[in-house]
């Protein structure tokens, strides 16, 4: 008890100890924070003048020591109160209410700043002879004014100390008046369909039945979209301070190591030139060498791929420091000579023009050897591929060959033409042999994911796609702002870029650039617990892809087990005892600290620690990768042999290493979907995670591909069959991820709205066909209008439209942009959507696998010539003939009403209305279906033309919508006529 009364340094945990006046030791007469003498000294030898806490100078405090002691009793009360606490018995940390406070802060997050002393201080408290006598020659030979250096520390230690972004969320002007219209518009919604159920149409019960189911699944729908975007939020980067606290001048730099991963499979669809582009914008990205490898997986082991990471390994010793001497954006030599902007601008060197001359010279020689390769590799010979050594290249047959490493750059290998370091940049392709299933892009990811652990083992992982460049050289400091912020940092798992493209004309025909979802659906889940990860331009924490649960979140006991409803109780338990997976990892961590004590430590011992553990079966029988995932802040042992690394690199990419492991299921890239993204980051919002979304002023990433309309079908294709996959598996968000509570609702309701979606494709192709029903068979699925129904319908319309007026106000979406994705939104709807249905039925109940395959294909030699370019595909047709029908259904409404009369016209505008409805939704189909040309494939106008047909024709024979009693009528007026 005594002990633990006496005044305790914070620093050292030393007694505080008394001045020469015999009072309490204060070094702050600001914020009193507690530090003996020793320490307060030691932190001037260091010069490091400021206060820990308030940043006040030492020597302001000082200068004023007289005036404390003669005017203020504001020492000598400290005094006095420090006392009182020690006859009570009190910690020197529970002194006063804002110590306290802050103290345990400092505990428990801490100043990064004062964290980084605390970790060193026994280094340099070795060395704090020398460097006392270092410093001492240094101000007797160059003397810095007082004033000046004061300055220069307040700044840099407040700069430090400072936040490395701020949340900035919308306006309450802006957002009160948009939430204050979804509710209206809820409320609406009730009345309406309150009316429509109570008022049927007797006449046309059927259509009216379909109408009002379509109706009520649209406004689930809408539900599901609108809700996840209550609270959108923007974020602002500090990328100034991270250097402020992570790149002092004249010390390493402690920014974390980041390792790059780029997927390619096929060379021939994929060009390796802009492969190569990729490469080189990641090799120059503004960050220090030593803490970026870039490791490009080639999953079709092609002989071209290899050769040409050759020739840009070559050229990037000149590329890299070219953009690094002359700031260029972007650091994609092709998409850099190709803009069209004043290349001088901001350009001040007088050699800058010679120099970029001659780089681009270089660049388009590199461009004619690339293209060579590709020339060469069309036609592969019969025996195969040889290498330059006459051996042959181990990839010939792509389904059956061993996995392939090669390191071209890297910290001991080549380095620029001005002797500068080079990042590391390494060739992978993994082992394929027949009879296992390989995964495709997930398995290469999680590959990757095994071999950069064993080579370098970074703690961060940002993809990209091949065809996805580095468009701003500093997005990697605006992905550190969140990762390393002590406070911010602790629970996010990715950060995640919105994506952009070259290439698109303005006019956006087919929503290429999905600017409502990456500028307003994405905003909106920053605010809950952040985006969803869409395959590309994301940067992630290592640790959250092994499984792991965020540190700041406690384990969930193990009677919580039986708390699951909503899962078959052993998938509840299952999910549970995932939760303690990190006790377990500190325990082996641990006991492997423990066996490196001993002298006689032998790696055997490891291996069996290890497979005690049960490790093995969760990550696989590799000890140098289960030892990597134990080290949080990443890094290899300096000890490790280079070519013990590359044998075990190999072994973990081996086609067998997943087999009755956790990957694909827990750990990486989790396989079952085509679209691995959405389950991946969805697993990881289930353990507790958040997300974050960075948007910069200047994009990240930009793709470089256009998509034209028959590309850009089978790409909405593959998107929707990968959500009713993951809807017919066991992680469909209706029910998995009940057990520890940590997806929040709103997050998942925008989890359950990717998956649900195609789905909508049912009551969208329905809805569609309504109105050219209507105008055919003469009835309408509305009765006559009251006046309290025209109120509900215009009340309705004016919600729809004034919701959509506010999202504009808030997120800074054009109209345009919104527009056309309601346009895509029908297009993808009743096309692409309505396969992946089927195709998802086929594929989860019956195992059939049917591909929808793009054949023939015409060019334009236009700037945006292959955009419009036609292919011919099964996805054109159902689209093309709702346009045709709901067409024949306005001239045969139109011929109906000149030969009805007056009365006609009425009941006639609102079938007009829901038939353009339609025609304007499906207009930039048809104008893409015609091509600039006005070029259409005959195949798709003959079978819409005929499906057309037969259905007017059979709806006409039948006529459904006439009862008996109208047709004995009709018949017995007939013949009474006299003819």
């Amino acid at each position: 008890m005594m002990e633990s009364s006496v005044q305790l340094c914070n620093s050292c945990g030393e007694q505080i100890g008394v001045d020469a006046n015999g009072e309490v030791f204060v070094a702050c007469h600001e914020c009193y924070f507690p530090i003996c003498k020793a320490c307060f000294d030691y932190e001037m030898n260091e010069g490091r003048k400021a206060c820990l806490r308030c940043a006040t100078l030492y020597e302001e405090r000082s200068k004023n020591d007289d005036d404390t002691k003669v005017n203020g009793n504001r020492s000598t009360s400290m005094a006095s109160e420090l006392s009182i606490s020690q006859d009570f018995g009190i910690h020197a940390r529970h002194v006063s209410t804002v110590s306290t406070v802050d103290s345990e802060l400092n505990d428990e997050y801490g100043n990064p700043i004062w964290k980084n002393r605390v970790e060193s201080w026994k280094e340099k408290d070795k060395k704090k002879n020398k460097k006392k006598k270092a410093e001492s020659k240094a101000e007797n030979a160059a003397p810095i004014p007082p004033e000046q250096q004061m300055e220069e520390i307040q700044s840099s230690e407040a700069a430090a100390a400072e936040p490395l972004s701020i949340t900035i969320p919308i306006s309450k002007t802006k957002m009160g008046p948009y939430r204050f219209v979804i509710i209206m518009r809820l409320i609406i919604l009730g009345l309406f369909f309150h009316y429509r159920v109570t008022n049927p149409v007797d006449s046309a019960f059927a259509l009216w039945l379909t109408s009002i189911i379509c109706e009520i699944w649209f406004a689930f729908s809408w539900v599901l979209d609108q809700f996840p975007k209550w609270y959108p939020i923007n974020r602002h980067t500090f990328i100034d301070r991270l250097s402020a606290r992570f790149e002092r001048e004249g010390e390493p730099s402690q920014l974390a190591a980041v390792d790059f991963f780029v997927s390619t499979v096929d060379p021939l669809k994929e060009p390796p030139l802009i492969t190569a582009n990729t490469v080189l914008s990641i090799l120059a990205v503004d960050y220090p060498v030593d803490k970026v490898s870039c490791y490009v997986s080639d999953d079709g082991a092609a002989m071209l791929t290899f050769e040409s990471l050759v020739e840009t390994a070559d050229f990037a010793r000149k590329w890299v420091p070219f953009c690094k001497q002359y700031s260029i954006e972007p650091r994609a030599p092709e998409f850099y000579f190709s803009q069209k902007i004043d290349y001088l601008k901001d350009k001040i060197q007088p050699s800058f023009v010679k120099e970029r001359r001659a780089m681009k010279r270089d660049y388009e020689e590199y461009k004619v050897r690339i293209n060579a390769l590709v020339a060469k590799a069309q036609k592969t010979p019969e025996e195969g591929w040889t290498m330059q050594d006459g051996t042959p290249w181990p990839g010939n047959n792509s389904r059956d060959h061993p996995g392939m490493i090669q390191v071209f750059l890297g910290h001991t290998g080549a380095h620029d033409i001005e002797g500068n370091e080079l990042p590391r940049l390494v060739y992978v392709s993994r082992e394929k042999r027949p009879g296992y299933q390989h995964h495709k892009k997930a398995g290469a990811e999680n590959a990757l994911v095994r071999v950069s652990a064993v080579l370098t083992n970074a703690p961060f992982i940002l993809n990209l796609d091949c065809d996805h460049y580095v468009n701003n050289s500093k997005a990697v400091r605006e992905a550190m702002c969140f990762l390393m912020d002590p406070e911010v940092g602790r629970d996010v798992c990715y950060v995640q870029f919105p994506q952009r493209f070259d290439g698109i004309d303005r006019s956006d025909r087919y929503a290429n650039r999905n600017t409502v979802f990456f500028d307003v659906n994405m905003k909106g889940l920053d605010g809950i617990q952040g985006p969803m990860y869409v395959g590309t331009g994301c940067v992630f924490n290592r640790q959250a892809l092994y499984g792991y649960s965020p540190p700041s979140m406690p384990n969930l006991p193990r009677s919580s087990s039986s708390c699951c409803c909503c899962c078959p109780s052993k998938k509840a338990k299952k999910d549970v005892s995932e939760l303690y997976k990190d006790a377990k990892r500190e325990e082996l961590d641990a006991a492997i600290f423990n066996l490196r004590e001993i002298e006689n430590y032998d790696e055997y011992e490891r291996s069996m620690l290890i497979s005690q553990m049960s490790f093995e079966k969760t990550f696989g029988l590799s000890t140098v990768f289960i030892e990597s995932t134990l080290m949080e802040n990443g890094g290899v042992p300096d000890s490790a042999d280079p070519s013990m690394l590359i044998k075990e690199a190999i072994h973990v990419i081996g086609c067998g290493y997943e087999e009755k492991t956790e990957w694909g299921k827990e750990i990486g890239w989790i396989y079952g979907s085509v679209t691995e993204d959405i389950l991946t980051g969805f697993k990881m919002h289930c353990r507790g995670w958040r997300s974050i979304y960075c948007m910069p002023l200047r994009p990240a990433f930009k793709g470089s591909a256009p998509i034209n309309l028959s590309d850009r079908l089978h790409q909405v294709l593959r998107w929707a069959l990968g959500s009713v996959e993951i809807f017919f598996s066991r992680h469909c968000p209706l029910w998995y991820g009940f057990a520890g509570g940590r997806l929040r609702w709103l997050q998942r309701l925008a989890y359950i709205n990717t998956i649900v979606y195609p789905f909508t494709s049912l009551p969208l192709v329905a809805y569609c066909s309504l109105p050219a029903i209507c105008l055919l068979s003469g009835k309408f699925i509305i009765p006559t209008l009251s006046n309290l129904a025209s109120v509900l319908f215009l009340g309705l319309f004016l919600s729809i439209i004034t919701t959509s007026i506010l999202e504009l106000r808030w997120s800074g979406v054009t109209i345009e942009a919104i527009w056309r994705n309601e346009q895509f939104w029908v297009i993808g709807g009743v096309s692409a959507h309505l396969f992946a249905v089927f195709q998802g039925f086929l594929k989860m109940l019956a195992g059939i696998d049917t591909n929808f395959t793009v054949t023939a294909k015409a060019a334009d030699d236009t700037e945006f010539g292959e955009l419009y370019i036609i292919k011919w595909t099964t996805l054109l047709i159902p689209p093309t003939t709702l346009i045709i029908v709901n067409m024949v259904g306005v001239v045969a409404g139109f011929s109906d009403a000149l030969n009805g009369g007056y009365e006609s016209w009425g009941p006639l505008f609102g079938k007009v209305f829901f038939a353009f409805w339609v025609i304007f939704h499906l207009y930039p189909f048809l104008k893409g279906l015609m091509g600039r040309q006005n070029r259409t494939p005959t195949i798709v106008i003959l079978w819409s033309v005929l499906l057309a047909s037969v259905f007017s024709l059979v709806w006409v024979k039948i006529n459904p919508f006439i009862s008996r009693t109208d047709s004995s009528t009709i018949s017995g007026t007939c013949i009474s006529i006299d003819c």
